[in-house]
Order: C-alpha cells, then sequence, then structure tokens
C-alpha cells in the first residue's frame, strides 16, 4: 500500500527545514521502489525532479511534465546529448570527457549544467584543485546555458558530519559566483549551512531516516510504503521442534507460529534473522527461522487471536522500514528499492 498523501506531507518536512532553497525531489530507482509516475504525481508541488536514467526523463517529459529535471549522473555517450538539449533536462557534469562529449556533441541548443566537485565523496566529480579551471571552461562553452556548483557529502548521516567536506567545497567555490546545491536528506535535517540554492530531498520523501539514531517519526516524516499480508497458516511447536530451512529456529517451549504469505520473491530480506519486528494485527512480535521464497513465520506469543486471514505488517505504517532494516543488517533504501513487480500495489490518499 502506498500512501500518497505521505509524500506530499515528507516534502514539506524538507521545503520547512530549507525554507530558502529550492528543491529537487530525488526519484531515482523507480522513485526508491514507490513507482516513478507515483512520485512524480504526489511530489508535483516539488521545485524539480532527479533522476538517473535518461529513457525515464524522456518518458517524464513526454507524459507532460514540464518543470526541471536533472540527470544526477550526467550522460555516457554524445549521442544521448541531443535528447537532452531537446527535452530541456539538465546534466551532471563529473568528468573531463563529459566535457568533451558536450562541446563536440552540435547541439541545437544550450543545456544547464551541474558542476560536481568530489569533496570526499571519492566516486564521482572533479577535485578541488581544478574545479574552478573546470567552470571556467564550460562558462565558455557556447552550448552550456547555465553552471550550478554541486557536490554530494559522505557523512551526513554519520557522526564525522559534513565539516571538512563543506570545508574543501567553499574553498574551491569561494571565487566562482553561481548557484548552489550540496544538501541531500541528511544535510537538509542536521545542517542548514549546507541548503545552497537547490536541495536534494530523497530519502526522506519516502518516510525513512537517513540516521541511525533518529526515528523518522521524530524527524515529523510518514511512510508511503507499507509492506502488508495475512497470516495463511497458524500451528502449535512442541519443544525441539524446528522451524523453515535448515532448522534455523528450534523452540524451547510449546509456542505458537503463524506463517505469513510473504517472502524474499516479494521482496523481504531473506538475510533478516529470527527477532526481526513485525506487526501481527498491529500487535508487535518477531519473526523466527529463516525467510523462504513465498512465506516467513511469525512467533505469535501472546496473540491469542491470531488466526489464518489476520493481517501482518512488515514494515511501513506503524513499523518502520527503517527498524526491519537495521534488524537485518542493511538500509532502508534497499527495502523500498527491493519491492518486486509480484506484489499488488494500491494506493490511498
Amino acid at each position: 500500500m502506498f500512501d500518497v498523501a505521505a509524500f506530499r506531507e515528507n516534502l514539506a518536512v524538507a521545503r520547512a527545514r530549507a525554507p530558502h532553497a529550492r528543491v529537487w525531489a530525488v526519484v531515482k530507482a523507480n522513485a526508491y521502489g514507490h513507482g516513478l509516475e507515483r512520485a512524480v504525481r504526489a511530489l508535483e508541488a516539488a521545485d524539480g525532479l532527479a533522476l538517473l536514467d535518461l529513457a525515464d526523463a524522456v518518458r517524464l517529459r513526454e507524459s507532460g511534465v514540464t518543470k526541471p529535471i536533472l540527470l544526477l549522473e550526467g550522460v555516457f555517450a554524445g549521442d544521448d546529448l541531443h535528447a537532452v538539449a531537446e527535452h530541456g533536462l539538465t546534466i551532471v557534469v563529473h568528468d573531463a570527457e563529459q566535457i568533451a562529449m558536450l562541446e563536440g556533441a552540435g547541439l541545437p541548443a544550450r543545456v544547464a549544467v551541474y558542476l560536481k566537485m568530489n569533496s570526499g565523496m571519492n566516486r564521482l566529480g572533479f577535485a578541488p584543485g581544478e574545479y574552478r579551471q573546470v567552470f571556467e571552461r564550460l562558462a565558455r562553452s557556447p552550448v552550456v546555458a547555465g553552471i550550478t556548483l554541486m557536490t554530494h557529502f559522505a557523512d551526513a548521516d554519520e557522526t564525522r558530519g559534513v565539516a571538512e567536506a563543506l570545508k574543501r567545497f567553499e574553498a574551491a567555490s569561494a571565487p566562482i559566483e553561481a548557484p548552489r546545491s550540496l544538501a541531500n536528506s541528511a544535510a537538509i535535517l542536521r545542517y542548514p549551512e549546507t541548503q545552497g540554492d537547490w536541495v536534494r530531498a530523497g530519502i526522506m520523501l519516502y518516510g525513512c531516516s537517513p540516521f541511525a539514531d533518529v526515528p523518522a517519526a521524530a524527524l515529523g516524516l510518514r511512510p508511503v510504503m507499507t509492506l502488508a499480508s495475512e497470516l495463511i497458516g497458524v500451528r502449535v511447536l512442541e519443544p525441539g521442534d524446528r522451524v523453515g530451512y535448515g532448522g534455523a529456529f528450534v523452540a524451547d517451549r510449546p509456542m505458537p507460529i503463524g506463517v505469513v504469505a510473504c517472502g524474499y520473491a516479494d521482496g523481504y530480506p531473506r538475510h533478516a534473522p529470527t527477532g526481526t519486528p513485525v506487526l501481527v494485527n498491529g500487535q508487535r512480535t518477531r519473526t523466527i527461522g529463516r525467510v523462504s521464497m513465498d512465506m516467513l513465520t511469525v512467533d505469535l506469543a501472546g496473540l491469542p487471536e491470531a488466526g489464518v486471514g489476520t493481517p501482518v505488517t512488515l514494515w511501513g505504517e506503524g513499523l518502520s522500514c527503517d527498524e526491519v532494516a537495521v534488524a537485518a543488517g542493511t538500509v532502508s533504501y534497499e527495502l523500498l528499492c527491493g519491492l518486486t513487480p509480484r506484489v499488488t500495489q494500491i494506493e490511498r490518499g
């Protein structure tokens, strides 16, 4: 189930935290598994949309989306630049080869550019020492419509924070007069000094926290996605009975268990261990044993009313995806993006 009203509420939180900046709504990876078109409709109040795939950007333009669209990794072939120019897209430029493609593409229209600096992530971006020179090269180009300065923080969600990266960015970009875009969700929520002219709201729009130590609800965020199912079987274990493949769980006392119609083929993490939280009829309990392709099992001790057909929430409303992710040794981003096509999708709000 997707609570589309929660999208709008979470966007409002981003705006309240960055009141002087415009907001890119990051909708990459099929809007973090939530459905690109669904997210774009719900986030119509965002100032722009940021994603990765050129085909998705073109599809949005052809569907009538007129607001700015940013390609977060730019393009990787010169021929793609003609589609960028034709559809009025903005591209990130992060290496010299992309600049050379721009200069040699013979474009029919100018293209807006985000110039990315590597401030410590060490993935994409120009080194601080070459940043001004690269900016000046782009500024001279007749095919560049405008330049926004950009970086991406490696530790905005960690205790190390953004101080060192921000220092590098500011030192290298200080002489340059141009708009700036630095803040991801974590920086929007924790470091107001990074807001600049455009912020890039990602995981917060989907109702999850970027911080391991702060729950989403404490940040005013609501989950958009709820993964729900029901019990399809109930049985009572005797002491010594094992559950599931490999018998990873062994009962030490008589106990009722339930079988839930959900497994890793639906996107639930196979590596989630015994003890991962789950809600049965709104009451908190735990998974037991290994997650199977189509089923998982839950502890029904203290839940005498639970039976076949009783609703189960795997994550979402009432149980943050963040908490499930921590129990499974991963992050909410992975769980949200892992939802599979066989899951029935229902919209609310």
